[in-house]
């Protein structure tokens, strides 16, 4: 890999901190556990934030793809929503253990949320800028590993750091649990240190660079002209259609998979921490394999066997007792999360036409959260109704399945190797 792949590459890297640690394993487990009334309820609280989330990022990523490419400023954008994700992710500081806070919580992590979701459009837009057609699939994949491995590393220095030595080796208040809400400092600290070779190294591609309000107005009319045009091209649409739901399944698995483990199975926060560590090892794994098999095998491939072993391990979770088999189903699940995110970013870029590039992604972003307070919501419903996680997760498996079934009518690229 050359120096500008790489450092695309690496901002997967410096991002994945804040949805392996804020959204997955840490926060989201301090939320039900800590600040929520009970942890049923704090799913609930947590689904409806996570609804409202999605409904932002679906009206905002395709408009502000559409004004990345009109007027050319991609990496200023992703800079902008970096520093933001940062901001707001430190202020999950101030969250006392005390159900008093829990509106503060939920919204420093819901800007934090739009901050990441948003500047993932113009990051993912960057891709056929840096590799060529033949080896976007393995550079996606790197990317996605790198993902996990610097979501593992952030998951050991808080582990290591902050949340288990007992007394701390810094002076934090574990009764008003400082340590665990010091992961949040560290996750912003982490993003900046780790997200500037992107900025560096990957320029904005050549062309007319338009004042803010020209390429607002342009890029408003390139979306409603892509959108019109949408019709016409039957394997972005229907493509879109599939992502639309299988991300949806995707994003609950991530969201509450550590609520669920909480809930259900009582794992407290150092053994959710190394439950995280473990997934995110055999998560790079398979995101960096899933990249060479992409080669052979092709994207839409790649993706319809990693989402159907997803939903045969991880209906298998939803039914199992003992935790130590859901540990290993757990950790088993990782091998496929990787090849499924990658082949899909991967896909997209050889379906979407170079110019519109970032237009594209933001329908790529749209098409993850179109529907994503669905899924949350149809959880919390579930949830509520039944009075078990177990039920309310079970969504998931509706949700792959017929994102599955719609990306197997997709006419996709023949494969590169």
């Amino acid at each position: 890999m050359n120096r500008r792949e790489w450092a695309w590459a690496s901002y997967d890297w410096a991002n994945s901190a804040f949805p392996t640690v804020i959204s997955t394993f840490v926060i989201a487990a301090y939320f039900t556990q800590g600040i929520a009334p009970d942890p049923v309820s704090g799913q609930v609280m947590w689904g409806w934030m996570q609804a409202l989330v999605g409904l932002g990022i679906a009206v905002l990523s395709p408009l502000l793809g559409a004004i990345a490419d009109a007027g050319g400023r991609r990496r200023a954008l992703l800079a902008m929503t970096t520093v933001l994700m940062a901001i707001f992710t430190a202020s999950i500081w101030f969250a006392q253990p005390a159900p008093g806070y829990a509106l503060w919580a939920l919204a420093s992590v819901a800007l934090a949320t739009l901050a990441f979701e948003v500047g993932t459009v113009f990051y993912n837009a960057m891709l056929p800028d840096v590799a060529s057609r033949a080896r976007i699939g393995r550079v996606s994949g790197i990317g996605w590993g790198l993902g996990y491995a610097g979501g593992l590393a952030c998951l050991v220095a808080c582990l290591v750091l902050l949340v288990q030595p007992d007394p701390p080796l810094l002076p934090l208040d574990r009764g008003a649990a400082e340590h665990v809400r010091a992961t949040a400092l560290l996750v912003a600290v982490w993003i900046l240190v780790f997200a500037w070779p992107v900025l560096v190294w990957v320029p904005d591609p050549p062309g007319e660079r338009r004042g803010w309000g020209a390429a607002a107005q342009a890029g408003l009319a390139e979306l409603l002209a892509l959108i019109r045009r949408l019709p016409a091209r039957p394997p972005v649409l229907r493509f879109l259609l599939a992502r639309l739901f299988y991300t949806d399944g995707l994003n609950v698995l991530f969201v509450f998979g550590a609520v669920f483990a909480a809930g259900v199975f009582g794992m407290g926060f150092e053994e959710i921490l190394l439950f995280g560590i473990a997934l995110n090892v055999t998560g790079g794994i398979g995101a960096v394999a899933g990249g060479w098999v992409e080669e052979r095998i092709g994207a839409k491939t790649t993706v319809l066997l990693s989402l159907l072993a997803l939903m045969v391990v991880g209906g298998a979770m939803l039914l199992v007792e003992s935790k130590a088999v859901f540990w290993v189903l757990g950790v088993s699940l990782g091998l496929f999360f990787g090849p499924a995110q990658a082949g899909s970013r991967s896909l997209m870029a050889q379906l979407a036409p170079p110019a519109e590039m970032a237009a594209h992604f933001g329908l790529f972003a749209l098409s993850g959260r179109a529907t994503s307070f669905l899924g949350p919501a149809a959880l919390a419903i579930v949830t509520e109704a039944t009075g078990s996680q177990r039920w309310g997760m079970a969504v998931v498996l509706v949700l792959l399945g017929t994102g599955l079934a719609l990306l197997l009518t997709v006419r996709a690229p023949p494969p590169t190797g």
